[in-house]
């Protein structure tokens, strides 16, 4: 049985995590694009705290997500990337990564469906897993596995299974779970797998 996800910009550890589980996914990309989800955001642990960061759609009230292209005005890629930087630069693994992230981030996407396929892919590569990746043909209200509100900012996922792993401030700030899947490969690297498989 083939799961359903929502497209998402560096997906909280909980949806790759599930991801993870099955062979083959599809994307959604047909449904009309909700607003303040994990589809052009994602949040990440800084000097200050948890911080969202958000790409700038170009849209309409009834764009389907496929539609939904990205405004580069704001120059959000940029912004994103230094913040990232100033993050994760003294995390174990951010020199691992770094080049692969900045490649990503510089590269001018016309859509967000595009943006986040590219995303995902990378970080299934990284974890070393072959998940295939499908977008929808047609909206279909419901399916048997239906994850496309599961993750959602709106409703925090459960996390009292989620055990403490390092974070590059937990110095002052206590452990937060459930952040951007950046934020597991970043401190955790190669092991990031194995903890996604206890989840």
């Amino acid at each position: 049985m083939t799961p359903i996800f929502s497209t998402a910009y560096l997906p909280p550890i909980a949806y790759v995590a599930t991801l993870l589980q099955h062979p083959k996914t599809l994307i959604e990309t047909k449904e009309t694009f909700p607003k303040q989800t994990y589809r052009n955001r994602t949040e990440i642990m800084t000097a200050g705290g948890v911080r969202t960061l958000s790409v700038p759609v170009l849209r309409n009230n009834h764009s389907r997500t496929e539609e939904v292209g990205i405004d580069y005005k704001e120059r959000w890629n940029i912004i994103h990337l230094r913040t990232l930087t100033a993050a994760y630069s003294a995390s174990p693994y951010y020199l691992y990564y770094k080049d692969g992230l900045e490649a990503l981030l510089m590269k001018r996407y016309d859509k967000l469906v595009d943006l986040n396929e590219a995303i995902l892919k990378w970080i299934l590569q990284l974890l070393k897993t072959n998940c295939l990746l499908q977008k929808t043909d047609d909206y279909q209200k419901e399916y048997a596995l239906d994850y496309r509100n599961t993750f959602s900012p709106k409703a925090p996922y459960p996390t009292d299974h989620f055990t403490p792993y390092y974070q590059v401030f937990n110095d002052r700030i206590p452990f937060v779970p459930n952040l951007s899947i950046l934020d597991l490969l970043m401190n955790l690297g190669p092991e990031a797998k194995d903890y996604l498989n206890t989840l």
